[in-house]
């Protein structure tokens, strides 16, 4: 009898990011640097970014590499949250989508994988460029990153988080993790794979 595919869990997703050591890469607009704090983001896949909130909140330096859509994945005013609204980047032209999440392991991060795979999907196939962003970088706005990569660019969860881990030092939540394992195994079971 042959081997079936088996379910993806959260252990495989934790392993495949232990396996990769995230290249450090100067800051986009500034190559001639390497800067190990401030202003943080990294271009993941092409024409997305993942960064934090000092990337978040400097428009000039969102202009200048050529932003055109913001997605925040922690809005809001309380503690690890980014707030910044629509408002925000009004006056930059800059289009926004904003998810009021907390980077808890019991947050349901899978309500917003439609809306946030559709926002990115929209700014790239316009020839945009998104930025992708969370307090810190490495949870929300990666797992939202994932999410994207499953639903419109085919890849499994696997393959969604070595993408994104080659080019940046993100590491989801456990509850993240959990729920990106169950997308994929709902996933694969509606192409057909499991």
């Amino acid at each position: 009898m042959a081997n079936s595919p088996r379910l993806t869990s959260a252990r495989d997703l934790l392993t495949a990011l232990q396996q990769i050591e995230p290249v450090i890469k100067p800051l986009p607009g500034h190559e001639d640097k390497v800067f190990r704090c401030g202003v943080c983001m990294d271009e993941c896949y092409p024409g997305l970014f993942i960064g934090d909130i000092a990337a978040a909140k400097k428009k000039d330096y969102l202009l200048r590499v050529g932003i055109t859509h913001v997605l925040n994945t922690a809005q809001g005013n309380k503690f690890a949250s980014v707030d910044t609204d629509a408002e925000f980047y009004k006056d930059a032209n800059i289009k926004y989508l904003g998810m009021k999440l907390l980077d808890v392991p019991s947050a349901n991060i899978t309500q917003f994988f439609d809306s946030g795979a559709q926002f990115i999907d929209d700014a790239l196939s316009s020839g945009g460029k998104v930025l992708v962003h969370c307090f810190m970088g490495i949870s929300r706005s990666a797992t939202i990153s994932c999410a994207f990569l499953m639903m419109k660019r085919n890849m499994s969860a696997v393959e969604a988080i070595q993408t994104i881990r080659k080019n940046r030092a993100i590491y989801p939540n456990d509850g993240f993790l959990s729920q990106l394992a169950e997308f994929d195994n709902k996933l694969r079971k509606e192409r057909g794979e499991l």
